[in-house]
């Protein structure tokens, strides 16, 4: 009788440490996408509900999602939170747009630089000239 009441409290307190745990990782990445209109965040309950919008507020064990398009406003406890994950914008991110930029740029100096070089001053009639 021992034995199974000792194998039993561990087995709650390994479930408690777990959520515990869950709840800090929620909170961790709700910290690191801010707050604001630009925070969008996706979140999934432990009971299978689905959040999405922008962080629109950060408490000490709580935070508040509101929805971009109706403007209804929830507040989450962190330890309810099964999984966040930051919302797709579904566009191209601002690191993809300056290398896609500096990849034009490169392109347009390369052919200034080139072009005199090929056409040798309009001497030549084929290629590019």
């Amino acid at each position: 009788m021992i034995l199974a009441t000792s194998l039993a409290f561990q087995s709650v307190l390994a479930q408690g440490g777990r959520d515990a745990n869950a709840a800090a990782k929620a909170r961790l990445r709700i910290e690191a996408l801010g707050v604001g209109s630009s925070a969008r965040a996706d979140v999934k309950l432990l009971d299978g509900t689905r959040l999405k919008g922008y962080v629109s507020a950060k408490e000490q064990d709580s935070f508040t999602i509101t929805d971009s398009k109706t403007g209804a406003s929830s507040v989450v406890r962190y330890d309810e939170v099964a999984e966040v994950k930051k919302a797709g914008g579904g566009g191209l991110s601002t690191k993809s747009w300056i290398i896609f930029g500096s990849a034009i740029a490169g392109a347009v100096v390369t052919w200034i630089i080139i072009k005199p070089v090929l056409c040798d001053g309009g001497a030549q009639s084929r290629g590019p000239c």
